[in-house]
């Protein structure tokens, strides 16, 4: 029997959470936030020209943009106008919640309010999810105090804490740790979970002493960590060096009777070793014997790498004793790490007896133990020794790697074995393993030692054809000599080869001249910059720098000068040391307004400028005053940090009180610093004249701008008055 026909009823909106689970029965819905609810055919889809003959006319009104259709690939959607992957997985009702925030730009008011009692009830579930993804705390905040203030509303446990999780991701901890006492105060007391929420995300973001402020807080509330728990806060604290908490939270553990698991003793162990507090360290291991058990070999290894990296290596053969004694058999880690440590710290002879302890033990010997102990001998200066340890790792089966080519080259070229170095450099080369600067630069410079200089040459062309970054390799190289003082002599013998050859570079040229400045060879620096100039080379910023230092070192302030505009021709910056022998030699002879704008451009250009001249600003400034005592206080101020007063102070003392205070306050700032033995008498009479004529100057400048304002200057040339022609 038919049903009869019933009237067609449209279906009513309604609310649903997320896609229903398809079934025989049921197929997928898909919806927007409030949509009637429709299914996908199974048919297949109409042919296109159907499509369009049915096609709707579009209404603006009834666009969802979120609406997604199952066969279009979204193509670099702007952030502003999707919403993100997490939140389409929410709750239709959430989604309503945090589209009413975008809409209002994220700023709580009256139509986000209004928008909210639009929905019948917000439940603690939906608080939880909004917070779970909000990221703006203020709103979060606002938010959930709205919500609290629903009839009969009381937020739940996932409602607190995803508030905490919302303003511990904004970098809003502090206000995250007053949740436990909020929560109270609505009538939810905090239980042990949320104390665990907060020290783990302290905890992860490495804020030691909040994890101890948390602890104490929970304490107040009457709770007693569990035993992970307080292992979490130990080692929270341990890891951030606060290693007397740790141990006060060790003796709560204890008075609260718990029982200390491995974990915990571990956490205590590293953290002392970590600290260097050895005896401490060992009283907790042996409480841990009597009470647990024996540490095992990965606690022991643990320790010892722990020490290791501290630097602290008689702890570390402490350790290792206890290890012994024990009866804990080490494993190739355990020996690794201290045979490695032991070498850094240039105990090799004990690492090697470690490292023949376990040839007899039939332990497996990693190639880093080798290369560590070779580097360690040719360090000690035994060659052999090393050498022995390369036949005994090729007879192992090991290949050797470039650090281990590279410390046996380098040991070898010390003792004047350079051909039998060369040679491992052509076996480095067949085996492909790339060899570098730090392989070559023991050859090169052992050739120029032993006045080679032929095989040396040989050697470069070899580099250059090899494809290698030659001329940083140069570079490298006389950096390299004449960082050595009885080497820098030889860098000189070296460069008249490197110009026959034709491979002289700027850089080059900017080493020597800056080490034979070093040197106090002013001369030759200088006849370097000609010579560069001759064969060809542009010489850089870097190469007036160096002249600008040799030129008021000779006292020819003009052509320091002159260098000082070719590097600003070129766009560049002069060196610190550039600026400061300028302003010297400026000082020197009187041009303290020049020596003012040389500070000035130099803290501008400069990211992290001297000292001296942050101080010569400071100085000027206090000068407006006209009080010597405000300048001495700034003086103190620089003996205190470890600035040294020098010419620079003393033209700032003279440009301040030239322009802003006196000359009897400038002579009393003089006077103080002579009879602290700061400035001799020598130079105070030479200050107290360029403080006069510098006064002169200001006051005749003042004199000279004035006649210009008044329109008087065409009066007095007509009088013949001179001062105007100057």
């Amino acid at each position: 029997m038919k049903p009869p026909n019933l009237p067609d009823k449209s279906l009513k909106p309604n609310f649903f959470y997320g896609h229903r689970k398809p079934s025989h029965n049921r197929p997928i819905v898909y919806g927007g936030l409030f949509s009637n609810r429709q299914s996908l055919s199974k048919d297949s889809p109409k042919s296109p020209s159907n499509a369009v003959a049915h096609r709707t006319p579009f209404d603006i009104r009834k666009w969802d943009p979120e609406t997604r259709l199952p066969s279009r690939i979204p193509s670099s959607p702007s952030p502003s106008t999707v919403i993100s992957a997490a939140s389409e997985r929410l709750s239709p009702i959430a989604r309503f919640v945090l589209d009413a925030f975008r809409k209002n730009r994220n700023h709580w008011g009256p139509s986000v309010v209004s928008e909210l009692n639009k929905l019948r009830r917000v439940t603690p579930s939906i608080v939880a999810e909004v917070l779970k993804i909000g990221n703006d705390a203020a709103i979060a905040a606002k938010f959930f105090h709205w919500a609290g203030k629903q009839k009969g509303y009381k937020h739940d446990f996932a409602a607190y804490n995803a508030f905490a999780y919302c303003l511990n991701r904004t970098g809003n901890f502090r206000a995250a740790d007053q949740l436990p006492e909020l929560m109270d105060s609505q009538g939810r007391p905090p239980s042990e979970k949320q104390f665990e929420i907060l020290i783990r995300m302290h905890a992860d973001n490495k804020r030691g002493l909040r994890v101890y402020y948390v602890y104490e807080k929970m304490k107040k509330f009457g709770f007693k960590p569990r035993v992970f728990l307080y292992n979490r806060i130990m080692d929270a604290l341990v890891k951030n060096c606060y290693f007397d908490l740790a141990l006060a939270v060790y003796e709560d553990f204890k008075e609260d009777g718990l029982v200390e698991e491995s974990t915990t003793f571990m956490i205590l162990v590293k953290g002392l070793c970590k600290a260097g507090r050895v005896e401490e360290m060992l009283e907790i291991l042996q409480r841990m014997r009597d009470n647990l058990c024996k540490p095992d070999v990965f606690a022991y290894t643990a320790m010892i790498k722990t020490l290791v990296s501290e630097g602290n290596m008689d702890a570390s053969i402490r350790v290792w004793d206890e290890m012994k004694r024990d009866e804990i058999k080490p494993d190739v880690m355990a020996y690794g790490t201290l045979v490695t440590g032991l070498c850094r710290d240039g105990r090799v002879d004990k690492g090697y007896e470690l490292f023949m302890e376990m040839k007899e033990k039939q332990i497996l010997i990693d190639r880093e133990i080798y290369r560590v102990l070779i580097e360690g001998f040719v360090v000690d200066g035994k060659v052999r020794s090393a050498c022995d340890l390369w036949e005994d790792l090729v007879e192992s089966g090991y290949i050797a790697d470039l650090g281990i080519y590279n410390a046996v080259i380098k040991g070898l070229c010390s003792v004047n074995q350079v051909d039998k170095a060369y040679k491992l450099f052509h076996i480095a080369n067949e085996e492909e393993l790339e060899p570098d600067f730090e392989t070559l630069s023991p050859i090169m410079v052992a050739y120029v030692v032993t006045k080679r200089l032929g095989d040396f040459s040989n050697l470069l062309e070899r580099i250059r054809e090899s494809g290698y970054p030659f001329a940083d390799y140069l570079s490298q190289f006389f950096k390299l000599l004449c960082a050595d003082e009885e080497k820098r002599t030889m860098a000189l013998d070296v460069f008249d080869v490197v110009k026959s050859k034709g491979h002289a570079s700027v850089s080059v040229y900017n080493i020597l001249m800056e080490t034979l400045y070093k040197m106090g060879d002013i001369q030759k620096s200088l006849s370097l910059l000609d010579e560069m100039k001759d064969f060809g080379l542009e010489p850089d910023s870097s190469s007036y720098s160096i002249a600008i230092s040799c030129f008021v070192q000779r006292g020819e302030v003009e052509e320091a000068c002159s260098c000082h505009s070719k590097i600003i021709e070129m766009s560049c910056v002069p060196s610190i040391a550039a600026y400061m022998s300028l302003t010297r030699g400026l000082c020197q002879i009187g041009e303290i307004d020049a020596v003012m704008i040389l500070v000035r451009e130099c803290l501008g250009n400069v990211e992290s400028g001297p000292m001296e001249f942050k101080y010569a600003l400071r100085i000027c400034h206090v000068c407006k005053g006209s009080d010597a005592e405000k300048i001495i206080n700034v003086v103190d101020e620089m003996n205190q940090e470890g600035v040294s007063i020098n010419e620079v102070i003393y033209c700032a003392i003279i440009a301040g009180m030239s322009k802003h205070g006196t000359i009897k306050a400038a002579r009393e700032v003089f006077a103080e610093l002579k009879k602290r033995k700061v400035m001799t008498e020598a130079d105070m009479v030479v200050y107290d004249e360029m403080l006069i004529e510098q006064t002169k100057k200001k006051t005749a400048d003042l004199v000279l701008s004035g006649i210009k304002f008044f329109g008087l200057a065409s009066k007095l040339r007509a009088k013949g008055c001179k001062l105007l022609d100057n």
